[in-house]
């Protein structure tokens, strides 16, 4: 699942499905999450499937039919599917493929994103992958030894690893991922060097981090919830990582003796620690370690400096720089100097 949570459902006689809004769905508006078969015989014990009771199939027609009922009234706009294994993992992927087949075969090209659930066959993740816009299959854990003290039934090399290059070799660089975060007790040391590997081996459009909620009912009901704050702080290592080619080796110096990362944003924690960055002269890795400046601002001062030296902050916004977060971390140049209070 995406998201951990009691489930609560937009449409009557589904209560396990939910609506996610634009702040949430990932830019495709309303999303509507569904879960084909509400019962799981798996362990994990993180998961509010396994305490519900009852929860039965739903049959492939009737949830496009629901779908293309509230995208038809504006509801919906796109849908999210995955399920629970009740027992044969084949005849829940089935019913999986077969339902985003049954909504394009009646007009829908809308966004759909289909769950590839541990221990698929091949064929139907590429099937799955021929009717969605984007599948997934989670890891939930960053590596074997730390799921299996939350999952004692997945097998983490063979029902996940091996079907996650599967995932990517269907859907190269159009598949994602999500960890369970503080589940299992792991370190962000640990996550970083899982995260650095999807991204380097796999290639996934994005990783997403779920914070560990207790519920009630699962093994570990009594835990204590993982803050949210690690969760954001994750997402921008995560950021760093993927879109500004930071070493791991380096976001490993932000993080503490025990492997976890402060309540603080990381990029500027970095910056703290090195010299101001000469906007004029630095190379696009360096102008990348100044908080407030993202790829699109670094290369457009790239670009401006070649026909003339930026002398100001102004000339710093006008390539999209936050400049009330950059001004400690640069100067200009020796030719011409930037008071702080200018910034």
């Amino acid at each position: 699942m995406e998201r951990q949570g009691v489930i609560t459902s937009p449409v009557e006689g589904y209560p396990w499905s939910d609506l996610d809004t634009p702040d949430t769905a990932g830019g495709c508006g309303r999303l509507l999450k569904v879960l084909l078969d509400g019962r799981c015989s798996y362990d994990c014990a993180y998961c509010g499937v396994r305490a519900r009771k009852g929860g039965g199939p739903v049959g492939p027609a009737e949830i496009a039919d629901a779908f293309l009922r509230m995208h038809r009234e504006g509801r919906a706009d796109g849908l999210f599917l995955s399920s629970g294994i009740a027992g044969d993992v084949d005849l829940a992927m089935e019913g999986i493929v077969e339902t985003g087949e049954i909504l394009r075969r009646r007009g829908f090209r809308g966004y759909l994103h289909l769950k590839v659930l541990p221990g698929a066959a091949r064929a139907d993740i590429a099937d799955a992958a021929r009717v969605a816009d984007r599948i997934s299959i989670n890891i939930e854990a960053p590596s074997a030894s730390r799921l299996s003290e939350v999952a004692g039934v997945k097998d983490y090399r063979c029902d996940i690893e091996k079907r996650q290059a599967w995932v990517a070799e269907a859907m190269p660089g159009r598949h994602t991922t999500q960890l369970v975060v503080g589940a299992a007790g792991e370190s962000d040391a640990e996550i970083l060097s899982c995260v650095a590997r999807q991204y380097r081996r796999l290639a996934p459009a994005r990783v997403y981090y779920s914070a560990f909620t207790p519920l009630a009912g699962t093994p570990l009901e009594c835990r204590d919830a993982t803050p949210l704050w690690r969760q954001r702080r994750l997402y921008q290592m995560d950021a760093l990582v993927h879109l500004y080619q930071f070493s791991p080796d380096l976001l490993r110096d932000v993080m503490d003796d025990d492997g976890f990362l402060p309540d603080a944003d990381p990029k500027r924690v970095l910056a703290e620690n090195l010299p101001p960055v000469d906007i004029n002269t630095a190379p696009l890795a360096d102008l990348l370690r100044v908080p407030g400046i993202g790829p699109v601002g670094a290369r457009r001062i790239c670009a401006m400096r070649r026909t003339a030296p930026l002398v100001s902050p102004a000339d710093l916004r006008r390539c999209g720089v936050r400049t009330k977060d950059a001004g400690p971390f640069v100067r200009f140049g020796r030719e011409v100097q930037a008071t702080l209070s200018s910034f």
